[in-house]
């Protein structure tokens, strides 16, 4: 869907832009031209007014009134920030459902907003990076994980504690597989199917973030389809110019842990902030599922 609106506002402003620039390159002095007769010819100010208003054609007026929110909007959405809303609970307690996010568009390059290819290079995803991207199963459709694996590095996880080997040069050094700091912090704030989750204090890389545990659920997570050669069946190898990714609701998300890694194509942007966040209280069977019941104002802020 998102694809298909960026398309439409292409499609809107450039339309609107060539009505408006054929209008004022063969019509307009035209005009001009029958306007400066009439007010030879004896015609008052008002009437040439009226007259002016009149033979403006209603498209070049609508094309002139349009194009410049139109662009406005384009570029804004397109290269600078653009709002997502959050539709499940894969990332609690970072985000919940009904929180509004602004994701920073030009955080990892430049992209056309319709093919996605990228012609000016920005920066790269870091170590505990709130991402947006294309699904790489789905690519229409829009997901957001956590970054835990860059180029190169060794991800594990084992016995529910994620371990990094990061990338290096063959010629350094390496450093050995590190488990990744987990300090507990308390229990029961989150369930899921009745069982409460412990909640954990996470230190990736600079980045220091919450995430969630489930007790209940199974402690290892085999690789879908072919491993890759040399690994064990929870370690993964992150290829060039691909990211290992995680929910922080780690037994509850559709990660790379399933369905691999995320190319640097089908990055959208970095999760910055939470503008908004509403409340959904109601049965999902109710007819007003869909209509807010509150307003969390402390959700309001940055992203960690």
């Amino acid at each position: 869907m998102a694809n298909y609106f960026s398309l439409f506002l292409v499609i809107a402003t450039v339309a609107s832009g060539l009505i408006w620039l054929a209008d004022a390159l063969l019509f307009a002095p035209k005009r001009k031209e029958k306007l400066a007769l009439a007010q030879q010819n004896g015609g008052d100010l008002q009437t040439a007014a009226e007259m002016k208003q009149e033979e403006l054609p209603v498209i070049v007026d609508t094309a002139q009134q349009i194009f410049p929110v139109i662009a406005f909007v384009l570029v804004l959405r397109s290269f600078i920030y653009e709002p997502f809303q959050i539709p499940s609970g894969s990332m609690m307690p970072t985000l919940l459902v009904g929180d509004f996010i602004l994701v920073e568009k030009f955080a990892y390059g430049l992209k056309d907003p319709v093919v996605r290819n990228k012609f000016f290079e920005t920066g790269t995803p870091e170590r505990g990076d709130v991402v947006v991207f294309k699904y790489p199963v789905q690519p229409n459709v829009d997901y957001i994980k956590r970054v835990v694996g860059l180029p190169g590095d060794t991800v594990v996880y084992r016995d529910k504690q994620l371990f990094i080997k990061k990338a290096c040069d063959v010629k350094t050094e390496c450093e050995p597989m590190q488990p990744v700091e987990l300090t507990f912090e308390k229990r029961g704030e989150f369930f899921s199917q009745g069982a409460p989750l412990a909640r954990y204090t996470e230190q990736l890389g600079e980045m220091e973030h919450e995430i969630l545990r489930n007790p209940r659920a199974m402690a290892n997570v085999q690789h879908y389809g072919p491993r890759q050669p040399g690994t064990q069946i929870d370690e993964w190898i992150v290829p060039e110019g691909q990211y290992f990714v995680m929910g922080d609701n780690r037994d509850n998300s559709l990660d790379s842990r399933f369905w691999g890694f995320v190319p640097d194509e089908n990055l959208v942007g970095k999760a910055v902030a939470i503008w908004i966040s509403f409340e959904f209280d109601r049965e999902p069977s109710s007819m007003f599922s869909w209509v807010p019941t509150g307003v969390r104002f402390n959700r309001v802020g940055g992203i960690q």
